[in-house]
């Protein structure tokens, strides 16, 4: 195996337990919760209106909440994330960069979902079944691909080789592809299409920002190994691409 350098597109890779920057992170994504519920449940929306002197009120109040039940089930994988799966250096600028961008999307989304541009509710019906479905699969596919590649590495036997196995040998960045998948699924809680957009825009970025500097690290650290990997398997789209 030989050592690469482990700065890649922006990410450094080597192996660091940040737990500072980990706690600032949890800590963070919580307090975006905690303002999402002051935002529904304790008139926090309306009360930002009458500042500005607006009519600010959601309108559909079911909706609102399953969208912030869907943001605490991602605070809780998160956690699961930070705390058990990473094991990389997690930089102060990336902490508060994807607290910006955890806020508007979690905050957007249930401004938008919940009726706050709108003055009716929509029945949950067969489309949110839909959009559960595609959340949970996104979920299982992100979370356990990296679960089942964090026990592959544990066993000596397999220090020093490029992981192949589980669902990994369907995409080679798996776990991309659940992120995507679960952020299609969210959006679709909101009835508004123009919302899909974002997991359009994260599969854009995964494609031409995150997974070229990944490959390049993985490349050096594993060579042919790697390479013969990238060949046979598709990129992140199983199947596809």
């Amino acid at each position: 195996m030989k050592n690469p350098k482990t700065r890649k597109a922006g990410i450094d890779r080597q192996r660091d337990e940040s737990l500072i920057q980990k706690r600032v992170f949890a800590l963070g994504h919580f307090l975006i919760i905690l303002f999402s519920v002051w935002l529904i449940f304790m008139k926090g929306w309306t009360i930002l209106g009458d500042l500005f002197g607006k009519d600010w009120s959601f309108a559909d109040q079911n909706r609102a909440t399953v969208l912030l039940a869907v943001a605490f089930f991602y605070w809780l994988r998160h956690l699961v994330t930070l705390f058990y799966l990473l094991k990389r250096k997690v930089e102060w600028g990336e902490v508060f960069g994807l607290l910006f961008f955890i806020a508007f999307v979690e905050i957007g989304l249930l401004l938008i979902g919940g009726g706050a541009f709108r003055n009716y509710a929509i029945r949950l019906g067969k489309l949110d079944a839909l959009a559960l479905i595609l959340l949970l699969l996104g979920s299982y596919l992100n979370s356990f691909s990296e679960i089942q590649r964090k026990k592959w590495k544990a066993n000596s036997t397999n220090k020093g080789h490029c992981y192949t196995e589980g669902l990994f040998r369907y995409s080679m960045h798996m776990n991309y592809f659940g992120d995507v998948v679960l952020f299609t699924g969210w959006c679709l809680f909101t009835y508004n299409y123009w919302t899909l957009l974002l997991p359009l825009f994260m599969l854009l970025s995964f494609i031409y920002a995150h997974i070229p500097g990944l490959d390049s690290y993985l490349a050096e650290r594993y060579g042919e190994e790697f390479e013969h990997y990238a060949k046979k398997t598709k990129k992140i789209i199983p199947f596809i691409y």
